[in-house]
């Protein structure tokens, strides 16, 4: 495990006495004897009863004793460790015909059963597809409401559906994807359910079957799940998972079978879910790249009985943990004359809380989860100031009460802050028009994915170390079958040049720093100072948030999924509350752009 040597005196606070409910920061950063002093300030401590430390004290001490560095250590001098020669770049597709992937229910049972978070810890989504997709050229959509949508549900484990207290009624639909062009088949899919259940109590357990009650062998077996603890300074998720660009290869096996054994409460897909648009719409082989091994292609093609494999793939997981998505390039996937229709897997296949959010779509929304306030965004619909999706953020960063939910984090698919060639500077456009209203608000942690490799940044705000800047991190190694990204934009003869690394939506604003080692320069001849670690391998992260101001991130490579105690990167995410203070908006009227 990567452990960091801050360059900047360590700033914690020396305010743990027992009365305090959060450290109280310092003004400006600590002598190294100021941090001392809170040391020993919190050791002296651990004469009390383990229930009465301060909770800040208490992630302190685990920390020191544990050796774990801590974002108040930074910022950190740039770490990169190379590439591992001996594993593997990639790895090929798990085919359709492997018993994870293939059909396990029979029609009319349900398949492909998934929860998904509401705005709050009182109400959950259950989604689930009944009915087989078909391929081919002239096909006839199944009815979504031939079957209907139930969920019978209750807090204690029953043989029978009409023994459980509880049964809620929701929606279906069927969605195709359509080709008109030669040689090219279609695609229409199974119903797909969506039922949202209420009036739940937090943290709680529940057992539950979803289907049609008056179908013989239209529920499925019974499942369980635990809410989501209720939003409060005091209640967080045991675990946050966290993953992108995950497909379906064997290397994505990996990962969710190490996701699994680390028993996630949530899990956040920060985009390129299944990567079926590397296939044709014919099946067979996917690609690691489309283009080049399909050049003639009329339209990016997708094959879609790879996102029902993937589906049947995740449900061990998704089907008692809630797994909240969030859109990438990949779900983008064109269809009809000219592309003009995108994104219809995406949109119906995952239930998500737009609608409780305010958003109003499933491009972009948030949610409570106990004291944390997640906001998911949208990287390929419109992100302008004068956009509706800018207007929705404001107002939902103004909602928040950061007494109720102290951590603010964001996700999005493709990442603003990245020293990989791949996807350099790519969407610059969205960073310029956003950084700042996540910055004023104080938005603590940033997630993405897109680049095939990972990397956690130093505090940073406008490529500045800044100390009340978010922690952004690159999590795009869920080992799809594009492979891995080894090259840095510094190595030599590895800078893309300003005309590469266009987006797939929005427009193109690479720049030339203008400040700093690197001012004039489009990229860095070194590691840039705002990227802390990067590491090219396949893997996931875990958030685990102890109190109002401390988070625990670690790493987790498939490598180490065995090892003892070996992690790739891990470090306590410190919040500042008293120094960081929020920023009011300034209307966009008014701004100074």
């Amino acid at each position: 495990m990567i452990r960091a040597t801050g360059s900047g005196a360590a700033a914690r606070s020396v305010a743990c006495a027992c009365c305090a409910v959060l450290p109280t920061a310092m003004a400006s950063p600590a002598t190294p004897s100021t941090a001392a002093a809170g040391r020993r300030h919190c050791r002296r401590r651990l004469a009390l009863p383990l229930s009465l430390l301060v909770p800040s004290c208490l992630a302190l001490l685990l920390a020191e004793a544990a050796g774990i560095p801590t974002t108040l250590d930074g910022p950190f001098p740039p770490a990169t460790r190379a590439f591992d020669r001996a594993l593997r770049r990639g790895s090929d597709d798990v085919p359709l015909t492997d018993p994870c992937l293939a059909p396990r229910a029979r029609p009319p049972a349900p398949e492909q059963i998934a929860l998904a978070a509401s705005a709050d810890a009182g109400s959950l989504w259950v989604s689930w597809v009944t009915g087989r997709a078909q391929v081919g050229s002239d096909l006839t959509p199944l009815d979504p409401a031939a079957v209907r949508s139930e969920v019978w549900y209750g807090e204690c484990s029953t043989a029978a559906a009409d023994s459980y207290p509880h049964v809620a009624t929701g929606s279906a639909e069927v969605y195709s994807q359509l080709y008109p062009y030669p040689g090219l088949l279609n695609y229409t899919s199974g119903a797909i359910h969506h039922v949202r259940l209420r009036g739940l109590r937090p943290a709680t357990r529940y057992y539950y079957r979803c289907g049609d009650s008056s179908l013989p062998g239209g529920l499925s077996d019974e499942r369980s799940f635990t809410t989501l603890p209720a939003a409060g300074t005091g209640s967080y998720p045991r675990r946050v998972a966290v993953v992108g660009d995950l497909g379906l290869t064997g290397n994505s096996t990996a990962t969710v079978d190490h996701l699994a054994q680390n028993d996630p409460s949530l899990v956040l897909m920060v985009g390129d879910m299944t990567y079926a648009n590397q296939y044709r719409t014919t099946g067979g082989k996917g690609f690691p790249c489309f283009s080049c091994s399909f050049p003639d292609a009329p339209i990016r093609e997708s094959y879609q009985p790879r996102w029902d494999g993937w589906g049947r793939f995740m449900e061990p997981i998704t089907s008692k943990i809630p797994l909240m998505v969030i859109e990438g390039n990949h779900e983008i996937e064109p269809q009809g004359h000219g592309g003009e229709v995108t994104f219809a897997s995406y949109l119906a296949r995952f239930a998500v809380p737009s609608k409780e959010s305010g958003s109003n779509t499933k491009f972009y929304y948030s949610f409570n989860a106990g004291g944390i306030h997640f906001i998911m965004l949208g990287a390929y619909v419109d992100y302008n100031r004068t956009g509706a999706q800018y207007s929705w953020l404001e107002k939902d960063l103004q909602r928040v009460d950061r007494r109720v939910t102290p951590w603010v984090v964001a996700a999005w698919h493709s990442p603003w802050y990245n020293s990989y060639s791949s996807h350099y500077q790519e969407f610059e456009c969205m960073r310029q028009e956003m950084e700042d209203l996540l910055y004023r608000h104080r938005v603590d942690i940033v997630l993405s994915g897109h680049v095939h490799a990972y990397e956690r940044m130093n505090r940073v705000f406008n490529y500045t170390l800044d100390p009340c800047g978010p922690v952004y991190i690159t999590i795009g190694d869920g080992g799809n079958i594009e492979k891995i990204d080894i090259d840095h934009a510094d190595d030599p003869g590895k800078c893309p040049s300003p005309g590469d690394n266009h987006p797939e939506f929005g427009g193109v604003c690479h720049l030339n720093f203008t400040s700093g080692p690197a001012k004039g320069k489009f990229c860095w001849d070194r590691q840039p100072e705002w990227s802390a670690y990067r590491e090219s391998s396949f893997g996931h992260g875990i958030l685990e948030v102890v109190n109002s101001t401390y988070a625990l991130w670690t790493w987790h490579r498939n490598q180490d999924a065995y090892g003892e105690n070996s992690l790739g990167d891990q470090i306590y995410i410190v919040r500042q509350p008293d120094k960081c203070l929020l920023q009011p908006t300034i209307p966009l009227e008014d701004a100074i752009l």
